[in-house]
């Protein structure tokens, strides 16, 4: 063994006993241990194992086996089964891949940076064995929450991890038969306060997961009867650069819309899988500024496209870069801001615009058509006339660069 493995070695249970510090300060669940020695000692024999595995592996590149897999897998069982949060999991993930970097770090430094080899070996090992580490803890933790949780509490764990980001939601949509597809609708539907005496929503969201099938979480307001559901619904590539809701989305809002009994409003935002913390930020928004419905089938999902005009009053970011989205896609078409000012200038009369620009009233048509194809919006609509008719006066007036 060279001398920076033979340093880690002796610095092993030293470091060890500052990753349990490190818990101990950093993390409050992990302050019950001052009444549970036992969980303190077994975690700082976790921490001493782990440390003298890479030790005895990453000289050759050698694999964790199977074995090493299965303790680092009960590890995050009986994490799980303590009560152990996801966030609390996740922290505790982050701290312990920070620290052995450091204890690898100080080790080199304590030696003058003598044993670049080593260095790179151990190096080379951390990484790829780190993450197959990782997947087998979170593999273990998510075994006990499926043995704990009730399902419609599994789905909303899952659509809490989608949502930030969690990597623990590709383990929790295995454990539940479910795929994470490439591109989804975030939806929220805004439910106010309701009053005193009506019935909680449980039996109506377990109803609703379990017949469509996709992550959803019930998120109540502080102070209120009121809150949010939040759903992540698998739509397809297309879906996301349309002005409309996907079908999908249509139904179950209308399902939860006419379960309820309640005048609620929905907003959706649709992105690839790891935008969606964004994609939840918009959706949010929309449904503060779409207006409430009637609770029945006919309540509809509303997009950017719908209430962009309340939320660009309201200063909101992401509608400039919307509009410049809808902007770009109309620059294959020829001619075709121009067209759509003289088509709005002369209040969509189909003669006087085409005469302006010295073309048919054919060609015309075919260009509000070439709109339509390129941007999902038909330039006749409520949303064209609100939607396009501000692209082409931005566009025009130089506002954009």
């Amino acid at each position: 063994m060279g001398s920076l493995f033979a340093e880690l070695a002796r610095q092993a249970p030293t470091n060890a006993c500052r990753e349990v510090e490190t818990y101990l300060r950093e993390i409050p669940e992990f302050r019950s241990w001052e009444t549970k020695p036992r969980a303190k000692a077994e975690t700082m024999e976790y921490s001493v194992w782990l440390r003298r595995r890479t030790i005895e592996l990453s000289p050759d590149n050698s694999e964790l086996t199977d074995d090493d897999l299965r303790y680092i897998a009960a590890i995050g069982e009986v994490r799980a089964d303590a009560g152990m949060s996801s966030d609390s999991r996740q922290q505790v993930l982050q701290l312990h891949t920070t620290l052995m970097l450091r204890d690898i770090h100080e080790a080199a430094e304590n030696l003058r940076g003598g044993e670049v080899e080593e260095l790179m070996q151990v190096m080379t090992w951390f990484a790829p064995q780190g993450d197959r580490g990782i997947v087998a803890y979170r593999q273990g933790f998510v075994t006990v929450l499926r043995r704990r949780l009730p399902y419609v509490e599994q789905v909303a764990l899952l659509a809490r991890s989608l949502l930030t980001g969690d990597p623990m939601a590709a383990d929790l949509a295995a454990a539940l038969d479910l795929q994470l597809p490439e591109f989804c609708a975030v939806t929220v539907i805004r439910v106010p306060d309701r009053p005193v005496g009506d019935r909680e929503l449980d039996v109506e969201i377990e109803a609703l997961v379990k017949t469509h099938r996709v992550p959803a979480v019930w998120c109540p307001e502080n102070g209120t009867r009121g809150g949010e559901l939040i759903a992540v619904v698998p739509c397809s590539d297309e879906a996301i650069r349309l002005p409309s809701a996907p079908d999908a989305v249509g139904d179950l809002v209308a399902d939860f819309a006419e379960a309820i009994g309640r005048p609620c409003a929905a907003g959706t935002a649709t992105a690839p899988l790891d935008e969606l913390p964004a994609a939840l930020e918009r959706a949010r928004r929309i449904s503060k500024s779409a207006p409430l419905g009637k609770p029945s089938r006919r309540l509809r999902p509303y997009t950017v496209a719908d209430v962009f005009v309340e939320l660009a009053v309201a200063d909101v970011p992401f509608i400039d870069a919307w509009l410049h989205t809808v902007a770009r896609n109309l620059e294959p078409g020829p001619d075709l801001v121009t067209t759509l000012d003289a088509y709005y200038r002369h209040d969509m009369n189909r003669g006087a615009a085409a005469a302006a620009l010295n073309v048919h009233p054919r060609t015309l048509d075919y260009r509000l058509r070439r709109v339509a194809e390129l941007t999902g919006i038909d330039p006749a609509s409520t949303h064209g006339i609100r939607t396009l008719s501000t692209v082409v006066t931005r566009r025009l007036s130089g506002s954009w660069a």
